[in-house]
């Protein structure tokens, strides 16, 4: 191992994060075409653990979807959720009255803050041809004084976040997309306005790096003393990280008070990287609630029980919103938006 990788680590199902991050999960799923509902023919369902099915079995997952897959409305409170969405789409609606579809790129900011329920679902479209989806889920903790905030949900669209195009001394391209933070005076959509992202001295950093077969490219050093930097090899057979040799599916701890020279093997390499100042506070989780003390887990689940976090404005747990491919976000004054074309 360099002087520059710390430590490595395998990339199972849920990968390894350091504060202030939470979690982190690549969800990478090959579904096969769709019905009249939006989800697979239920021939599918055979040897599944419906309700509760991670096990990939064919290569997807329904995980807590019975018709539609995805996750059916639950509740959040003290930290944030970043989604993104690289192919396939992600129905989110939530109890601010919120709703939005997004993938191509498109990435979806929630804090939680004191409490809101959400669901997102993964609508098969297409009756013609598989529906596969690509997504990374991202939580980020918040600091004590933020995490009673009022919650807060915002669209980070595709043609928003910063593009970078780099070329090695061999013309080999890198790609780097800025979902969150600052590379090379480019700067990602502002993050929601209690989110430690948004907190000077954070130094937050979400970036998806592609480097084309045998590729080299060079990240720069972090801002700030104390940050930290995980870099996750999801796609790709190898990869040499600040002169250390990672095969695939392997994540490593890196410094980042130094640059790292990244260079793919034959077949390229997808990497993403997490960086950010750590919190440094006690962190209490059980489920979808993070505080810092145990009472104040047992304080969110008693509140949520009382008050469902504002309660659900929709029809059914699993909304999906119907058959038009075309993207969108609606926040809870009623404004709509829809995202411009990439490229």
């Amino acid at each position: 191992m360099s002087e520059i990788v710390l430590e490595t680590f395998e990339l199972g199902f849920q990968w390894p994060t350091i504060d202030p991050f939470l979690f982190c999960v690549h969800h990478d799923d090959n579904y096969p075409e769709g019905n009249v509902v939006f989800g697979p023919d239920p021939a599918n369902f055979v040897g599944r653990d419906m309700g509760s099915d991670f096990a990939g079995i064919d290569g997807w997952r329904m995980y807590h979807g019975d018709t539609v897959p995805g996750f059916p409305q639950h509740p959040h409170r003290g930290f944030e959720t970043l989604t993104i969405v690289r192919e396939g789409l992600c129905d989110h609606s939530d109890s601010l009255g919120a709703k939005a579809r997004f993938g191509s790129g498109d990435a979806q900011w929630i804090t939680a803050g004191k409490g809101i329920v959400h669901s997102e679902m993964f609508p098969m479209l297409r009756a013609d041809a598989r529906n596969p989806l690509e997504l990374f889920q991202i939580w980020v903790n918040l600091p004590a004084r933020s995490k009673m905030v009022d919650p807060h949900f915002t669209m980070l669209w595709a043609a928003d976040q910063p593009l970078l195009n780099f070329a090695d001394d061999d013309g080999l391209a890198t790609k780097v997309t800025v979902v969150a933070g600052v590379l090379n005076g480019s700067v990602a959509p502002t993050p929601p306005p209690n989110s430690w992202a948004s907190q000077e001295g954070s130094d937050i950093s979400v970036l998806l790096i592609e480097l084309a077969p045998n590729a080299t490219w060079t990240l720069p050093k972090a801002l700030g003393a104390q940050t930290i930097r995980m870099a996750y090899f999801y796609e790709g057979s190898s990869v040499v990280v600040g002169g250390t040799k990672l095969s695939a599916n392997t994540g490593a701890r890196v410094r980042c008070d130094v640059e790292t020279e990244l260079r793919a093997g034959d077949d390229g390499a997808s990497i993403l990287i997490l960086q950010g100042t750590p919190i440094a506070e006690p962190v209490a989780q059980h489920g979808p609630f993070v505080m810092n003390t145990r009472a104040e887990i047992a304080q969110a689940f008693e509140d949520y029980q009382r008050t469902r976090f504002g309660g659900w404005p929709w029809p059914a747990g699993d909304p999906n919103h119907g058959a038009d491919p075309a993207r969108f976000a609606v926040y809870p004054n009623g404004s709509e938006e829809r995202p411009l074309a990439v490229g």
